[in-house]
C-alpha cells in the first residue's frame, strides 16, 4: 500500500513532483511524496538524540525542562525546512562545534550570554544565506587552508573531551565520565564500536542478518538506550517519573512566549556591536565545519543517485546553504538554540539512502523517506509520556553524543593534513582552540600560523609541490611499515617451520 496521492507519481527519470519557487522545490506530504512507514518507526526511536539538547540549554541557561523543550520543539520543526524545500539531506546539529560554543558562551554571564548565543546564530544564518545565494561559498572554503580546517575539527574534539560532558570533574561542573562512570563508559564504547569499529565495519553493510541491519540503521541510538537502562539499574540516573504528566500532548506555547520576550532578538533586541564582533570568529568556525558537512553530504547524495535512474535528485549546495541560513535566522529571531542548525545528520542520511538504494518498491522517493523521518521526529517531541520516559537519560545522551562526535572529528581532522607543516599548524591551532577560554583566539592563532608557515615566501606552485611530496612520503612510509610487518611475519613462519622440521 502506497500512502500518497496520484499527484505524487512521476515519470521514470524525472524529478519528484513539486511546486517550483526560485531555487526551491516545495513538496507537501502525500501530495508530492509518499509517507514511509519504516522511517516513521525509526524516528520514534532516534528522536531522543535531538531531545538531548534540552540538557544543554538547562546547563548553560538554567532553564526548566519545559522551557528547554519548547526551544527544541522549534528546532526540530525547522529540520523540515531543508527537505520540504527540495534538499535531500537530513539536517542535524553542527555537532563538532558544540564544545567550542559551550566554551565560548561560558565567557559571558546573564543577559550577555543570551546576546552571545543570539549573535552567533544571527551571524551564522547570514553567512549561510549570503554565501549560498551568491554561490561563492565553495570558493571561500577552497581558500581556507587544510591545516586550519583540520585544527578546528581536532580542537573541537579536544574541547569535547576536556569539557563538561567529557572528562571534567563533577566538582568543576562535569556531567560526563565522572558523573556517570559506568553507564557513560559502556555507552561511549558501544557507540564508537557501532559507528567506527573496524570489526563491525566489516560486516554491517554487507550483512543479511536483520539484527545487524537494524543496528546499522539506528546509528549510535542503541548505545544510548543500553547505557540509559544500565544507568537506571545501577542508580546513576533516576527512574522515569510520570506523576506530573497531566496530558498526552505537550503545549510549547507558554514556554515559547517567555522565550520570545526574554531569549530572542524579538524580545531582547539585536546584540551590542562589541558582542557581535566577539561572535564573528565563532560563527566563521561553525560555518567552516558546516560547509564540510555540505561537501560530504553532496558527494554522498551524488553517489546515491547512481543506484536509482527512475528518480532525478537535484542536489544543490547553494540551496542547502540557504535552507540552513533560514533555519538559523528564524531561531535567532524567535528561539535560539546552542547546537546551531547544520546541513547534515550523517547517520540518518545514510540510513534513509541505503533503503532508497534498494529500489522503487521499497522507497518511492528519497524525499518520502527524509520528510517522513523529520516530521515524525518532531511529533515525538510533543508526546509527554514519551518525553518523561527518556528525560532522566538526556544529559547522559548529550555526553555520549559529544564524545562520539569527538572521535569522528579526530580521525577526519588528522586525515586532512598532508604534510608535516600542516600537521604542526593543525596541532597548535587545535590546542589553542581547545584550551583558550575564548576559542576564537585559537582561530586567530591558526590563521597567523598558516600565513607564517605555509604562505610566506612560497608560490602557489611550490605549495602544491609540497603537498604532493607530503602525500608521496606518507605513502612511501606506509608501504615501508607494511613491508616490515610482512618480513616479521615471514620470519616467524620460517622459525615455526624450522622447529617442526
Amino acid at each position: 500500500m502506497q500512502l500518497m496521492l496520484p499527484t505524487a507519481r512521476r515519470k521514470d527519470g524525472e524529478k519528484q513532483p513539486c511546486i517550483k519557487i526560485w531555487k526551491f522545490d516545495l513538496r507537501i506530504p502525500f501530495v508530492h511524496y509518499e509517507w514511509e512507514l519504516p522511517e516513521m518507526v525509526q524516528a520514534c526511536v532516534v528522536f531522543m538524540t535531538g531531545s538531548a539538547a534540552t540538557a544543554y540549554l538547562q546547563d548553560l541557561f538554567g532553564f526548566t525542562f519545559e522551557m528547554a523543550l519548547s526551544i527544541v520543539f522549534v528546532h526540530e520543526l525547522l529540520y523540515m525546512v531543508n527537505n520540504t524545500l527540495g534538499d535531500p539531506l537530513i539536517g542535524g546539529w553542527i555537532t563538532p562545534a558544540v564544545p567550542l560554543i559551550t566554551a565560548f558562551l561560558l565567557n559571558f554571564e546573564g543577559k550577555e550570554r543570551m546576546y552571545a548565543l543570539v549573535g552567533m546564530e544571527l551571524l551564522l544564518g547570514l553567512m549561510y544565506v549570503i554565501l549560498g545565494a551568491t554561490g561563492i561559498a565553495t570558493k571561500l572554503i577552497d581558500i581556507c587552508p587544510q591545516s586550519l580546517k583540520a585544527g578546528i575539527l581536532i580542537g573541537s574534539g579536544f574541547a569535547a573531551c576536556c569539557g563538561p560532558y567529557g572528562f571534567k570533574a563533577v566538582a568543576d561542573g562535569g556531567s560526563g565520565f565522572f558523573k556517570y562512570p559506568i553507564s557513560w563508559s559502556i555507552g561511549c564504547a558501544f557507540g564508537l564500536f557501532l559507528l567506527f569499529s573496524n570489526g563491525f565495519g566489516k560486516v554491517k553493510f554487507g550483512s543479511k542478518n536483520k539484527f545487524i541491519k537494524l543496528l546499522t540503521k539506528a546509528g549510535f541510538v542503541p548505545s544510548i538506550i543500553v547505557s540509559g537502562i544500565i544507568a537506571m539499574i545501577i542508580g546513576e540516573v533516576a527512574l522515569p517519573d510520570f506523576s506530573n504528566d497531566t496530558s498526552f500532548w505537550f503545549n510549547p506555547i507558554p514556554g515559547l512566549v517567555w522565550v520570545w520576550h526574554n531569549f530572542s532578538i524579538v524580545g531582547i533586541g539585536i546584540p551590542p556591536v562589541e558582542i557581535l564582533l566577539k561572535c564573528f570568529p565563532m560563527a566563521v568556525m561553525c560555518y567552516v565545519i558546516a560547509f564540510g558537512d555540505i561537501v560530504g553530504g553532496t558527494a554522498f547524495m551524488e553517489d546515491t543517485k547512481r543506484y536509482r535512474e527512475d528518480e532525478y535528485i537535484d542536489v544543490d549546495p547553494d540551496r542547502t546553504n540557504i535552507c540552513c541560513g533560514i533555519r538559523n535566522l528564524i531561531e535567532a529571531f524567535f528561539s535560539p538554540t546552542c547546537t546551531m542548525s547544520g546541513p547534515l545528520w550523517s547517520a540518518m542520511t545514510v540510513s534513509v539512502a541505503e533503503r532508497y538504494k534498494t529500489g522503487k518498491e521499497n522507497m518511492y522517493s528519497i524525499f518520502g523517506g527524509s520528510c517522513t523521518f523529520n516530521t515524525t521526529k518532531w511529533i515525538c517531541q510533543l508526546i509527554v509520556p514519551l518525553m518523561s520516559l527518556i528525560r532522566p537519560i538526556l544529559p547522559l545522551a548529550m555526553a555520549q553524543t559529544l564524545i562520539i562526535q569527538a572521535f569522528g572529528s579526530f580521525y577526519v581532522g588528522i586525515n586532512m593534513c598532508r604534510t608535516n607543516v600542516e600537521r604542526g599548524v593543525a596541532g597548535i591551532t587545535a590546542g589553542a582552540i581547545a584550551t583558550c577560554a575564548n576559542p576564537s583566539y585559537g582561530l586567530f592563532v591558526g590563521i597567523a600560523l598558516c600565513i607564517l608557515m605555509e604562505v610566506v615566501g612560497m608560490s602557489k606552485k611550490e605549495r602544491r609541490a609540497n603537498v604532493e611530496e607530503g602525500i608521496e612520503i606518507y605513502l612511501k612510509n606506509t608501504r615501508a611499515e607494511l613491508d616490515e610487518l610482512d618480513a616479521k611475519e615471514a620470519a616467524k613462519a620460517e622459525k615455526k617451520a624450522m622447529k617442526k622440521a
